[in-house]
């Protein structure tokens, strides 16, 4: 589909050298073998210095980062503003990537311009259920419906039913952050109800808990958010993320490449 974020299969294990430095540039003087003189200045037989140069210095690709897909549905564009945040505390950890994708919009355009819904970034791309095979760790982003994911995720889910059969999902890590319009209005329903489409699949849920610290018992402002992940109050459609809610966006994002990174090192 030309999709900007990539599809190439992710490789499940940090090579040892990105754990170990030094793994990757020995100690040339201990493992060259010896380079015989030779008195013809023309000769074309590398000198020593040339040979610990090309073993000092390989020339090879560097180690594919790990991967994870921020994978969101965002009708007005608050889901959307965490998910970017989001991806700024993946990207801080050495070695992960974030990779910001939609899923599939369900309604017609004539529907979303009834609702007033902003079109979407172009830059974004959409993602196919078979793509999910290639990252090391999802967070799945969306608003909620009545205290459950909105449909068009869970038409997205829905459509798994190939990864399910062919088990390609399970035993990678996963989280979920959400949107909702009041304080009551299923910040954290939102979420659990959820966890039935990991369970299925046997991906692993990864909460953030209170790892936030200070900020998750803050009582002077609005805050979504809780123990199962990130989270934004809308209230009408004209409230956007606070700083608080974008910083815990950001901690979840950060948190989650910490834990896959973890896994892929095990």
């Amino acid at each position: 589909m030309g999709k900007g974020g990539g599809c190439v299969p992710s490789k499940k294990k940090v090579p040892s050298s990105a754990a170990n430095p030094d793994a990757s540039h020995p100690n040339a003087s201990q493992i060259a073998p010896p380079i015989p003189t030779d008195d013809n200045p023309n000769s074309t037989t590398p000198s020593r210095n040339d040979v610990v140069s090309a073993e000092s210095h390989p020339n090879s690709h560097p180690a594919q980062k790990l991967r994870i897909f921020i994978v969101f549905y965002s009708m007005y564009g608050h889901v959307e503003d965490l998910a970017r945040r989001m991806k700024k505390g993946v990207d801080g950890v050495d070695g992960v990537e974030g990779l910001l994708y939609r899923v599939p919009e369900t309604l017609p355009s004539e529907v979303l311009e009834a609702m007033k819904a902003p079109p979407k970034d172009t830059e974004i791309p959409e993602i196919s259920a078979a793509e999910l095979a290639a990252a090391d760790g999802v967070l799945f982003g969306f608003p909620t419906r009545y205290g459950s994911m909105a449909a068009q995720m869970k038409a997205f889910f829905d459509s798994t039913g190939q990864l399910w059969k062919d088990q390609s999902l399970a035993g990678k890590p996963a989280g979920f952050f959400v949107s909702t319009g009041t304080q009551g209005g299923g910040q954290e329903t939102t979420a659990w109800t959820a966890i039935t489409q990991l369970a299925h699949h046997g991906m692993l849920f990864v909460p953030i808990g209170y790892t936030f610290g200070a900020g998750m018992f803050k009582m002077d402002s609005i805050r979504g958010g809780s123990p199962y992940g990130a989270g934004v109050f809308a209230g009408d459609g004209t409230r956007g993320p606070s700083e608080t809610e974008l910083a815990l966006a950001e901690h979840q994002g950060k948190y989650m490449a910490a834990v896959v990174k973890k896994l892929a090192q095990a």
